[in-house]
């Protein structure tokens, strides 16, 4: 068990610095290039219960400063990563990262590394177009000399056993022993009703998400900031490895939940889906198994 110093506020000496109240009022209060992880998933201006639903370009203009400021905050080296899916429109999709990637090339040190798309199998039923069943995480550096380590996060080869058979390497294992590199589709389940981590939240997303960020490009110690915080995902990741975290909430329902979850962080007694889980094992007794 690791004690946390939770701080109302931004504090340079907390573990973690939560505020209560509208993002940009923690983000302006805090140091220039003082965070090595930004990462967050804002609202997508659907209308959900947290958020306001207003005209796109409204939205956008919104979305600019607080966006302005994390590249601010952000360390040179360091990473910025914005988690988003589709804004709907008249029945009509507005693919949120096309329209917010321009928000984000007027800073000319942020450099775009990837385009991810997380995969999951389960959401919302459409009836007169493709279920979506995707959404997008663009992960920008500021700078070209930048932080990452893919050994943490690698994942299981496909052919643990391939060896290679023809060539200098010839009878020689062609994976890397660690695993492979995870590559830019990411495949785990999103938080839904059945999933060990559901809160109240209608639009929680999950550790594993953040977590792959924090091991590859930080380290600890460092600081993990969200600026949509929610129910603490990001601070619970980041405290579940050491790191500190901030970030801002405005719904106080929300806050209390963050605040109770990094808690059980903290004791290591936070129920998290284990990161090496596959996503799907059929029971011994199901009838695909007992066809096979």
């Amino acid at each position: 068990m690791r004690r946390v110093v939770i701080a109302s506020g931004w504090s340079a000496r907390a573990d973690v610095s939560l505020h209560r109240g509208d993002t940009l009022e923690l983000l302006r209060r805090m140091p220039d290039a003082v965070a090595q992880l930004v990462i967050t998933s804002p609202p997508y201006n659907i209308g959900k219960a947290y958020e306001r639903r207003r005209s796109l370009d409204e939205y956008l203009a919104e979305q600019a400063p607080v966006i302005a400021e994390c590249v601010r905050i952000l360390r040179p080296g360091g990473s910025l990563c914005w988690q988003v899916g589709n804004h709907v429109r008249d029945g009509g999709i507005v693919p949120l990262d096309l329209v917010l990637h321009p928000l984000f090339t007027r800073h000319e040190e942020l450099v775009l590394r990837n385009r991810i798309v997380w995969h999951f199998a389960h959401g919302l039923h459409c009836r007169r177009r493709f279920s979506g069943r995707y959404e997008v995480i663009l992960w920008y550096t500021r700078g070209d000399d930048y932080a990452f380590d893919v050994d943490p996060v690698r994942v299981p080869q496909k052919y643990p056993g391939k060896r290679a058979w023809k060539g200098p390497r010839v009878g020689e294992y062609t994976g890397h022993p660690l695993g492979k590199n995870p590559g830019d589709v990411w495949i785990f389940p999103n938080v839904k009703s059945n999933h060990v981590e559901k809160t109240v939240h209608p639009c929680q997303f999950p550790v594993e998400l953040v977590e792959r960020f924090v091991l590859a490009v930080t380290r600890p110690g460092d600081l993990v900031v969200d600026p949509y915080l929610g129910v603490g995902t990001t601070a619970c990741a980041a405290v579940l490895h050491g790191r500190r975290a901030a970030g801002a909430e405005l719904v106080e329902r929300y806050m209390a939940i963050a605040r109770t979850r990094i808690r059980l962080a903290a004791r290591g007694s936070l129920r998290t889906r284990p990161r090496d889980r596959p996503v799907y094992e059929p029971r011994p007794d199901s009838a695909l198994v007992r066809r096979a």
